[in-house]
């Protein structure tokens, strides 16, 4: 990516929307892209899935029930290869269950929008810049009975999007944010011709302060705070044959945007030129600034009851996902999944497939995305890779 030009599509397709009233946009909104193409091949989902390496980014408190004491992976996803060859996310992340009970994690994700060349003429040799986000993650994690199990995670977010010139502060913005999260995984039981096992999780995350370029309220944008909740259940057929069916569903705990300001007549004379009345655009930046004014904690409880359509559209703003993981005696496994959006709240529609090869500590993921809806995914047609190693003793929880 050469021009500064392509900058603007780029930041535009990472808030997942298009021109709608009512979506809701968030800065650091990378915070929310699927870093592994485990999760990638069951729509996004993570919450209630078995535990992995990339737990950290879903629901940390799943690391307590983890088969394997350690375990250290890495990912790659390109990002808007239709336009831009340089753009990608990248994760680190490595765990450790040190005990029956108690496990820590900590992950690296790195977001970059690759380089850009700054001219201010057609004959200046110009200068390249690299605008980059990244966030660092610690996670500790207790298993409180045989069957549930709760974490705690702290984040530190850094996003040095700013273009810098000679009149402007270029300094990267910074804040911090907590993850909440919980996990029941019961006992394997047995049914009439398969054993089953059941989870459910909650995750409440990026719970922290607005994030802003210039210490400025009005340029401060609420971080992406989610809340997931989800469902898993394992059919296990046999020693060599197990199908999990998931289910999750998830909500941005930020307050919706409001309806446009109406002009008022003070008088009532029906001429909105007097001097005690106000224009739409004066009413529009009353409103704009009463929404800014929004802290972020009083932001995640109004969330729920903000909608200017009422109860009808604060449904619309939860999104929605099912899909299913074929494991073939845990050294292959084959994933699909499918997501949905309100197409008032962002439109994202999409259908994913994965697969995963597991040989000794090794475990390879792949996956990919088809778009199923008009509103084009920066994912789409993007093959997205992973790779965990697994070492040190096992768990045998059931």
């Amino acid at each position: 990516m050469k021009n500064l030009i392509k900058l603007l599509p780029i930041l535009l397709v990472a808030q997942f929307t298009k021109a709608q009233d009512r979506v809701i946009t968030t800065g650091v909104p990378f915070l929310l892209i699927a870093a592994d193409a485990r999760s990638a091949g069951l729509a996004d989902m993570g919450v209630a899935t078995s535990t992995d390496a990339y737990s950290q980014q879903y629901n940390p408190s799943k690391y307590a029930f983890s088969k394997q004491q350690q375990g250290f992976s890495m990912s790659y996803t390109p990002y808007l290869t239709s336009i831009a060859n340089d753009i990608s996310l990248g994760q680190i992340t490595y765990f450790n269950r040190f005990n029956d009970r108690m496990a820590f994690a900590g992950s690296l994700r790195y977001f970059g929008l690759g380089d850009i060349e700054l001219r201010n003429s057609f004959d200046d040799p110009g200068r390249t810049v690299s605008p980059n986000e990244l966030a660092i993650d610690g996670s500790y994690s207790l298993k409180l009975s045989p069957d549930f199990a709760m974490g705690i995670a702290g984040r530190y977010i850094r996003s040095n999007l700013k273009i810098p010139d000679a009149n402007t502060d270029s300094r990267p913005a910074s804040t911090f944010a907590v993850d909440i999260s919980g996990i029941y995984q019961s006992e394997e039981e047995a049914y009439d011709s398969f054993n089953g096992k059941w989870r459910a999780g909650f995750n409440f995350q990026n719970l922290g302060p607005k994030i802003s370029y210039d210490n400025d309220q009005l340029n401060e944008n609420f971080i992406p705070a989610n809340m997931r909740l989800g469902g898993a259940f394992d059919f296990i057929f046999d020693d060599y044959n197990k199908v999990s069916v998931i289910g999750e569903v998830t909500k941005l705990l930020v307050p919706t945007p409001q309806i446009a300001g109406s002009p008022i007549d003070t008088n009532g004379d029906g001429d909105f030129t007097d001097p005690e009345d106000v224009t739409q655009s004066e009413q529009n930046a009353i409103n704009n600034q009463d929404y800014r004014n929004i802290s972020w904690t009083s932001g995640i409880f109004q969330s729920f009851g903000d909608a200017p359509d009422g109860f009808s559209e604060e449904l619309k703003e939860f999104t929605w996902a099912l899909g299913a993981e074929y494991w073939y005696q845990d050294s292959f496994a084959l994933r699909t999944g499918y997501f949905n959006e309100s197409v008032e709240k962002g439109a994202r529609k999409y259908l994913t497939l994965g697969a995963g090869f597991k040989y000794n500590i090794v475990n390879i993921d792949v996956s990919y995305l088809f778009s199923a809806s008009k509103v084009r995914n920066p994912l789409e047609n993007t093959l997205r890779f992973s790779l965990t190693f697994n070492f040190g003793d096992e768990y045998d929880d059931n």
